[in-house]
């Protein structure tokens, strides 16, 4: 009997080509590793029964977050920082929808330049920024006030709501806002009826993203109301000069929590691969 024919040896060039598919695998596991373990050492350094900063946790413990909530010391910066981050994230969608709008609706030849107003915060140094706005507040003799570090956040943050709200309107099609209109709708109505709707999901990615980097901040808020209205970032950074509390810690993996959870929110609505720089499908 003839022996049967022997399988060609795979080309020498396929190998290297299998020895990078891996090296590529190995990167995009390790890189989500490397992101999440500061995560789990905090998550770890929370649970510490004792007011050490060990990890792993000696002993497991809740009383750091329960301290969290039922301590007023804590507590009160904390609602103060959701207090302004919700206005905040407000503030910026009422400056950055009308602004977004009117530089795609009317085509106007300066709307580049009201687009880079809009940018133009957000660009500089957050230390730029807050020095402004210290130096705006205290002429106004607002300085301290809640509305003053609302404001200025809202300014300060207009720029994302502005992004994903200018991407939204990207993705219209002109034809459906034509029609609207040569059946007899008024401009308001287009508006509320084929505009918003289409855009509401990157409405609400906008907002989220400025809630979370509000709720976060901390260089405007202490240069805009110091102690006189304390967030949370502001206690932190304050309680750090006195000692370690693992409260921090608690604090910190709860602000990770509320991103997860927001941003899963943004993702389930909106359309988070367009919202992440992926052009439009045709």
């Amino acid at each position: 009997m003839s022996r049967p024919a022997a399988m060609p040896a795979a080309p020498r060039a396929a190998r290297p080509l299998r020895h990078l598919a891996w090296l590529r695998r190995a990167f995009m596991l390790l890189v989500p590793l490397y992101l999440l373990a500061p995560i789990v050492i905090i998550l770890g350094v929370s649970l510490n029964e004792r007011k050490v900063l060990f990890f792993p946790p000696e002993g497991l413990s809740l009383a750091w977050y329960r301290e969290f909530f039922l301590d007023p010391a804590w507590s009160q910066p904390a609602i103060n920082s959701l207090v302004i981050a919700l206005f905040a994230g407000l503030v910026a969608i009422s400056i950055a929808l009308p602004l977004a709008y009117t530089a795609w609706r009317y085509r106007l030849r300066y709307a580049n330049l009201l687009m880079g107003l809009g940018l133009a915060p957000f660009a500089l140094p957050p230390v730029i920024t807050a020095l402004g706005a210290l130096v705006l507040w205290i002429l106004l003799q607002s300085y301290g006030k809640l509305y003053s570090v609302v404001l200025s956040h809202g300014v300060f943050l207009t720029t994302l709501p502005l992004a994903t709200i200018t991407l939204g309107l990207q993705t219209l099609k002109p034809e459906l806002v034509e029609a609207a209109r040569t059946m007899g709708a008024a401009g308001g109505t287009v508006f509320r009826t084929v505009i918003l709707p289409h855009i509401r999901p990157y409405v609400i990615a906008g907002f989220t993203f400025a809630f979370v980097l509000s709720l976060n901040e901390y260089i405007i808020a202490y240069m805009t109301v110091g102690f006189t209205v304390e967030t949370l970032p502001v206690k932190i950074f304050n309680s750090l000069r006195y000692g370690y509390s693992p409260v921090m810690a608690a604090i910190s993996f709860l602000f990770f929590l509320v991103a997860v959870v927001l941003f899963g929110i943004v993702g389930r609505v909106g359309d988070l691969p367009r919202l992440l720089g992926a052009d439009a499908p045709e």
